[in-house]
């Protein structure tokens, strides 16, 4: 079974009898969030309840009514203050780390690994620096921990379809990716933090690992300095800078550049992803449906006499009905992940989206910043600066 079929195949495997049936047969669930610093993500917590082969058992948030909420809406009656004390009763089969804010991220994953967990589905981005995933990865993988990272759109079944459209010249020779973030109030940095690691987790499915980053980050227009670095938001840690420029060279030969200014996005837009060919355009806009389109033709050439169109790619091709029901939803709620997860832990595989890919994103983050440290200097992977750049300016 390719990719593809497996994703297809899962929501439909996992709710048949036989593994999902009899509440002795199911993983038992523990949600870990806080309420006021980061909460539970984006549905790391309600996602379980769409999948049949488990069940929640506990909950643990250090916000008073926050937890009490919690509690309420996922119709669980075990609640903790202290996760800690959660997992050491409870010993759940998988634990969801929730939080958006990063400097929570590196001790849940620990707890939850030194607790037995089977498996582990986190918020991204992974962890705050290169240093914490290499931490992480070494427990895990000591452990037989299975790490998923909500990166949802890698689990589309669209990907190798697209993949395979570009091996069969749909678009020409490929020449480069550009990815831009959101570009709102926390353009730059911190939107290269919190959404650039979205596409780089995608650019680097199309092409390969990263080899080498050359960037520049800026403040108000100027290149960035020590008087500039303050605490993040969202627990990122070091941060400074309202505008980046990134290049990095990936193994498969094509650049991928990502690029955030301040305030420069647009609703009607978004943050995406493109892959630029000679005689086409494939746009990937995040976490829409369908979610990528194509745009036949030389990007090159303006002036061609035939109008050109945006067309949707699906799972059935160019332009074709979406054979697979409700598929958007199932990624938006990261039950696909979930499923995956599952099954990983079940087939004794890595999952699709895993710590190794978090820390991927992580690396291609703090290489921006080493690159920008070092002038602008070509940093290549793996880092030898393994923690965040912005503490040694």
């Amino acid at each position: 079974m390719n990719r593809r079929q497996l994703l297809a195949s899962l929501p439909a495997a996992f709710t048949a009898a036989g593994f999902a049936a009899g509440a002795d047969s199911k993983l038992r669930v523990a949600v870990i969030g806080h309420t006021g610093r980061g909460n539970y993500g984006h549905g790391l917590d309600t996602m379980w309840l769409k999948i049949p082969a488990v069940e929640i058992v506990a909950v643990a948030d250090a916000d008073e009514k926050g937890l009490a909420a919690e509690l309420k809406k996922l119709k669980v009656e075990k609640g903790y203050a202290d996760y800690h004390a959660m997992l050491k009763e409870v010993k759940p089969d998988i634990v969801a780390i929730g939080p958006r804010h990063l400097d929570q991220h590196r001790d849940m994953l620990l707890a939850a690994i030194q607790a037995g967990a089977k498996g582990i589905y986190i918020e991204k981005p992974f962890c705050r620096s290169v240093a914490e995933a290499d931490e992480v990865i070494a427990a895990a993988e000591k452990a037989g921990t299975k790490i998923a990272v909500a990166h949802r759109n890698r689990y589309h079944p669209v990907l190798p379809v697209i993949a395979k459209l570009i091996k069969e010249d749909a678009i020409g020779r490929v020449l480069e990716m550009r990815g831009r973030g959101k570009e709102d109030p926390r353009g730059g940095s911190l939107d290269l933090w919190v959404l650039g690691t979205h596409l780089f987790n995608l650019a680097t499915y199309f092409g390969g690992a990263p080899q080498a980053c050359t960037a520049t980050v800026l403040q108000d227009g100027r290149p960035v300095t020590k008087a500039d670095v303050k605490e993040g938001d969202e627990g990122i840690g070091a941060l400074a800078g309202n505008e980046v420029h990134a290049r990095f060279e990936l193994a498969g030969g094509v650049p991928v550049f990502f690029d955030s200014i301040q305030n420069a996005g647009t609703k009607e837009a978004g943050f995406g992803l493109q892959i630029i060919g000679t005689k086409g355009i494939i746009d990937f806009r995040i976490d829409k449906e369908p979610v990528a389109h194509i745009c036949a033709g030389s990007p090159f050439n303006p002036a061609l006499k035939e109008p050109r169109q945006w067309l949707p790619i699906t799972t059935a091709g160019i332009n074709q009905p979406e054979p697979i029901p409700n598929l958007g939803a199932q990624l938006a709620s990261h039950e696909t992940a979930g499923l995956d997860l599952i099954a990983a832990i079940k087939e004794n595989r890595a999952p699709l989206i895993d710590a190794v890919q978090g820390r991927e994103t992580i690396e291609m983050v703090s290489a921006v910043f080493e690159s920008h440290r070092l002038n602008g200097q070509r940093v290549e992977f793996p880092l030898k600066t393994r923690v965040n750049p912005f503490t040694l300016l």
